[in-house]
């Protein structure tokens, strides 16, 4: 958060640290381009994030259950917590840079920011298990079938939902409706009121040890691993099989750096405004909207490099939505299942 001259603290959402400039602090930017500018790419995000999200989920509902994987039931469970993530964060997000109070009652105020740090740490700890279960399929392909079942991973998914409930939790104690503030007496603002700075940033720094770094520790030695293995097989492996393996690391590794990516400027803002002074500049707001669309476009980019790195995929989505004017199967493709949609994405090994 940040903290004013007389020791208020201005909340945020659904990037935990960084609100937009207050109507009484930002020197005239209230009335600026940005309240037309802001919702209309918050809203192209939106619609494509939701548009591509809803696509995978679609797909996957209509995915025979004979046909289910581990690595589809992950692939589902990490589209559904990055369209809630979309759904509950980026209109909310948009109001608040486009209206001068926050104007949906108490309730929402906890219940959205709570949930979008929960739907946020979900599709964090989502990839992390993608990256594991790509692991044990390439490195440990004999045991793979015993260890990725749909059991396993529903289970996995249910522990990652817990965990985000859990660690979440302090988001709602904290978020709250804020009226009769010095310099807006009229207005009504959602703001995070931490007891200590110290508790602030003891939270913050969790928050970037769990839901970052961590995760990337974990996710890159996976890969390194993975890559290690294909490369001490690559004489033993069938050129298919290889490809195969290489092809779908790919697309995991592409769906890593695109979240590494997206996060870094949300935690360099929120690591500079709890443990620094953040300015209030013009520059510092183009950050921070960079950082929004950063964040938000890691939820719905991830159907895009799934429709555009897996063969698969594009077979499921060409099949499910009959987009054969746009994608026509061949008939040698339909001849050889080319519409199933057995391991999509990263299920090939």
């Amino acid at each position: 958060t940040w903290k004013f001259g007389n020791g208020s603290h201005w909340g945020n959402l659904s990037v935990p640290a960084i609100p937009p400039l207050p109507p009484a602090a930002s020197g005239g930017m209230e009335s600026g381009p940005q309240v037309v500018i802001v919702p209309i790419v918050f809203g192209l995000v939106f619609i494509l994030g939701v548009i591509g999200n809803s696509m995978v989920i679609i797909v996957l509902a209509k995915n025979k259950p004979g046909r289910a994987s581990a690595t589809n039931a992950l692939i589902l469970n990490l589209s559904v917590a990055d369209l809630a993530f979309l759904l509950l964060c980026v209109p909310f997000q948009a109001t608040i840079y486009s209206l001068p109070e926050w104007i949906f009652g108490a309730l929402l105020c906890k219940f959205v920011h709570y949930f979008v740090m929960v739907t946020m740490l979900v599709s964090i700890f989502t990839l992390v298990a993608m990256s594991i279960d790509r692991y044990i399929a390439v490195v440990h392909s004999r045991r793979s079938p015993c260890i990725r079942t749909r059991r396993n991973a529903w289970l996995g998914m249910g522990v990652a939902w817990l965990l985000s409930l859990c660690i979440a939790a302090p988001v709602a104690q904290h978020q709250t409706l804020v009226t009769e503030y010095y310099e807006a007496p009229n207005s009504t603002f959602c703001w995070e009121m931490w007891e200590t700075r110290t508790t602030k940033q003891v939270y913050t720094a969790s928050i970037l040890i769990v839901g970052y770094l961590l995760p990337l520790v974990l996710i890159s030695c996976c890969y390194i691993k993975v890559l290690c293995h294909l490369h001490k097989k690559i004489r033993v492996v069938s050129k298919k099989s290889e490809h195969s393996k290489r092809k779908t690391t790919q697309t995991v590794l592409v769906v890593v750096a695109v979240f590494c990516v997206s996060w870094l400027p949300h935690h360099i803002i929120t690591m500079w405004a709890d443990f620094g002074w953040f300015p209030l500049t013009e520059a510092s707001f183009a950050f921070r909207i960079a950082s929004h669309c950063l964040a938000y476009g890691n939820s719905c980019v991830n159907p895009i490099i799934y429709a555009f790195l897996s063969e698969n995929f594009r077979k499921a989505y060409r099949e499910v939505f009959r987009c054969r004017f746009i994608h026509p199967l061949t008939m040698e493709e339909n001849n050889h299942g080319g519409g199933r949609l057995d391991n999509v994405t990263v299920t090939h090994s």
